[in-house]
């Protein structure tokens, strides 16, 4: 995603791309890793366990917290950290890849707030958590 921060200043760069890279521009980053020394942009770094850090900044924050990454999402969903789902539903058989959802114990349910379709393939769906 890195790209995006010399995209918002780019000229050639137009409409919603040019909007999504500088709204991505200003959006702080947290970066999860124990192999990298350092990360670029409005970004920091964050080493150790993931889980109980994104933990306390849920508990601190009084906005939302977006998650990327198949790994660091079934992480947060084992624990019951997962408020909200936002799925972009696009069908494409690839025959392997990192599961999104983690085998639970227990069921959770889901309600229903939000759908739409891009163009004839991609469907989105939003879900938030039943407590």
């Amino acid at each position: 995603m890195k790209p995006w921060e010399a995209r918002a200043g780019d000229p050639s760069v137009t409409g919603t791309a040019r909007e999504f890279a500088q709204i991505w521009k200003q959006q702080l980053k947290i970066v999860f890793s124990n192999t990298m020394t350092s990360v670029d942009g409005n970004a920091r770094l964050v080493k150790g366990d993931a889980i109980s850090e994104v933990a306390r900044l849920k508990s601190e924050s009084g906005g939302d917290l977006g998650v990327g990454g198949a790994g660091l999402a079934a992480g947060l969903i084992a624990r019951d950290l997962v408020d909200e789902y936002r799925l972009f539903i696009n069908p494409l058989i690839l025959g392997g890849g990192t599961p999104f959802f983690p085998a639970l114990n227990r069921r959770l349910d889901l309600d229903l707030l939000e759908t739409r379709q891009f163009g004839p393939q991609v469907v989105y769906l939003r879900y938030r958590r039943r407590r």
